[in-house]
């Protein structure tokens, strides 16, 4: 057991250095001996854990990406229609608490590898909860279910992005959550300050924004 906090203990203060010089430095130019100087970690104990820095990277992402599904579930589990906006505001809220890691992870830092794991994990997620709600409740989406997430999944980003990028939000989350559900619910051209267009008004029309929100 006491091997076993040690370890975490390690690679807690390695996924800390790599967050601190990341944002320092940048990616490109670290090297292993300048997160375990960083860390006060042998270079043998990393290696015991972790092939290079692109597998620390990595693991420090795929253990950012557990805790927020696991935050997640409550809040997905909610409502069996969805459009609540509570899973939105609980990632708004795990990102603040971990903000240096969703920026470095965000940005695209390590070649976009870790980037791209988030944007995937979140987009087969949603996916399945897109499927999985439409079942439910015996719809049939009008869209493909994986474009569907994509296009969700790539906004909620975008607009992660911008909010954690922000040393004081301009924004609190809940006001965030609230707008990101009108443009879910009403659509873009609403949300530009026009009225529905004719065209929109007829039996089964979409509208132009009609994307529906997981949460």
């Amino acid at each position: 057991m006491a091997e076993d906090r040690r370890t975490r203990r390690s690679r807690r203060a390695l996924g800390a250095a790599l967050v601190e010089l990341v944002l320092e430095r940048g990616f490109t130019a670290l090297t292993v001996e300048d997160i375990t100087e960083r860390a006060d970690v042998a270079r043998a104990t990393f290696y015991a854990h972790f092939r290079d820095k692109e597998d620390l990277f990595a693991r420090v992402t795929a253990d950012l990406l557990t805790e927020l599904g696991e935050r997640l579930a409550p809040a997905v589990a909610d409502s069996a229609v969805g459009f609540t906006g509570k899973p939105v505001l609980e990632m708004l809220r795990h990102a603040r608490e971990e903000r240096d890691l969703y920026r470095i992870v965000l940005r695209g830092e390590g070649d976009g590898k870790p980037l791209r794991m988030f944007v995937d994990a979140c987009a087969r997620a949603t996916a399945e909860e897109f499927r999985a709600r439409a079942e439910r409740n015996a719809v049939k989406p009008r869209i493909d279910p994986e474009l569907l997430a994509r296009v969700w999944v790539g906004e909620q980003l975008a607009v992660l992005r911008w909010w954690v990028e922000q040393d004081a939000p301009s924004l609190p989350a809940e006001e965030v959550v609230r707008m990101l559900l009108d443009l879910a619910m009403r659509g873009r051209y609403w949300a530009s300050g026009f009225e529905s267009p004719a065209w929109a008004a007829g039996p089964g029309a979409l509208g132009p924004g009609g994307v529906s929100a997981p949460g």
